[in-house]
């Protein structure tokens, strides 16, 4: 199955996707489709997670519209409906719009302030400006 956009998941008006909801996507962006007990595999040891939390964030994230189930015998296994990269994308847009009006510079402008840019940041920063640009 392949992963598709959803209106739901990374609209402007779709409900958030939660931090423990966003691990488990993570991993389903990895490798899917996977089961329950795959992505607990990838997720449970770091986060300190059981089985039944996993189930729980998967239910969630398919009533949302961020997954989609099939069954495979006994089990079901789940796959993306959004892709990371359109995540991402209305992810960023929203919290550029609510931390900073809207406007990209002022982000940048903190970053900076706060030494959070590393020379290589700079520097790819600059290289996509330059593709902008023309």
């Amino acid at each position: 199955m392949t992963a598709k956009t959803s209106a739901n998941a990374g609209g402007a008006g779709a409900e958030r996707i939660s931090d423990a909801e966003y691990a488990v996507m993570e991993a389903l962006w990895r490798e899917s489709p996977q089961s329950a007990a795959n992505v607990c595999d990838a997720v449970c040891k770091e986060r300190g997670w059981s089985i039944p939390t996993v189930k729980t964030l998967l239910s969630r994230l398919v009533q949302k519209g961020a997954l989609a189930t099939e069954p495979d015998g006994r089990r079901f296994l789940y796959s993306p409906l959004i892709e990371r990269s359109d995540y991402v994308g209305t992810e960023s847009k929203r919290l550029v719009e609510r931390l900073f009006g809207g406007r990209a510079a002022p982000l940048f402008a903190h970053l900076a302030e706060n030494e959070a840019l590393t020379a290589d940041d700079i520097a790819e920063i600059e290289r996509l400006l330059q593709e902008l640009k023309k």
